[in-house]
């Protein structure tokens, strides 16, 4: 039911996409742009603002692999390190390789029992897609500098070194798409799955796969003028938005659906693309045993010391038939 209500909505925002395009309603697109744009900008920012002024004063401990402790005894100083430079490897196998996820495992019933088996397939796909994601996002750099760097570039010539068909195919091109359907084959085929799955588990990948086959439309079938898209994307960034030629409709459906995902980006899962940095059990050192860490968050408190107890409940306490330990527990007190 949620990959329905997903894939109704994604309708719904094509049908608006061509509706606009349709009527070529120039001026409601760039308001959309602009407005998704500065959305993500400020929730972007908001929520790791947010997650930054939460208070971590102690290093949590509950990570895999033996904290260091006694010389005798290995530790693992990728799992559990105690240094920064340690914190900072962890960091980097967990954000480029996706470390964590590469030890996947699944559970199954296999003939009544619990089985436990190695399941890399999804490392392989998240791998494949979040990777080739980011080269798709550097070569659309193209469009909005001028000129254009040499990195971007040469990234573009390689991506498409192998000048399959007219315009060439990009290796990239390739690899998002299959790991996309990979994965959105995997949500919708797998019961458990698909009976955990959310709402915004599916509208994500299925906004992505409406972007990626808009965006292969217009080069391979329903062919734009590059010219007068990257005169418009300048304007855009400068900030004086104009178009010297009518813009395709087929643009103007990926670019409203680029902003629905950029004004969604804050309110998504898709926000653990800077979460991953403010881990603690990611980017803090466990050396809880070499240094003594003080909640510098502590507020003062009134304490009341066992002697006070004491003078405060003498005459209970002889009632009682308790020892007094103070010696000073009958005097009076100083105020």
């Amino acid at each position: 039911m949620n990959a329905v209500r997903a894939l109704i909505a994604l309708a719904g925002v094509a049908l608006v996409a061509a509706a606009a395009a349709w009527f070529k309603l120039f001026l409601a697109v760039v308001i959309v742009a602009y407005v998704a744009f500065a959305f993500f900008l400020v929730g972007f920012s908001y929520r790791v603002l947010r997650w930054a002024w939460v208070p971590v004063p102690f290093r949590i401990t509950t990570t895999c692999g033996q904290q260091k402790s006694l010389p005798w005894i290995k530790p693992a100083p990728l799992d559990n390190p105690s240094t920064g430079w340690g914190a900072l490897g962890r960091m980097t196998a967990e954000v480029v390789f996706f470390r964590s996820l590469f030890r996947n495992s699944r559970a199954r019933l296999v003939r009544g029992r619990l089985g436990f088996r190695d399941d890399q397939w999804l490392w392989l796909g998240a791998m494949a897609l979040h990777w080739s994601l980011l080269i798709i996002l550097l070569r659309h750099l193209r469009f909005f500098l001028q000129p254009i760097p040499h990195v971007i570039g040469a990234m573009d010539r390689l991506d498409g070194i192998l000048q399959v068909g007219l315009p060439h195919i990009y290796l990239s091109d390739i690899v998002f798409v299959s790991a996309l359907a990979y994965l959105i084959a995997r949500r919708l085929h797998d019961p458990v799955l698909r009976f955990v799955s959310l709402f915004s588990d599916h509208f994500v990948l299925f906004l992505l796969a409406g972007i990626a086959l808009s965006g292969l439309l217009m080069r391979s079938m329903i062919r734009v003028d590059l010219i007068s898209v990257k005169q418009f994307t300048l304007s855009l960034a400068a900030l004086h938005p104009r178009a010297a030629a009518p813009l395709s409709p087929i643009f103007l459906i990926h670019l409203l659906l680029v902003s629905t995902l950029a004004g969604y980006f804050p309110l998504s899962k898709l926000m653990h693309m800077a979460g991953a940095f403010l881990s603690p059990t990611r980017n803090l050192p466990n050396n809880s045993r070499a240094k003594r860490h003080i909640n510098p968050w502590n507020a003062p408190v009134a304490t009341h010391s066992y002697q006070e107890w004491e003078r405060e409940f003498r005459g209970k306490l002889e009632a009682a038939a308790i020892p007094i330990e103070a010696q000073d527990a009958g005097r009076p007190t100083a105020d």
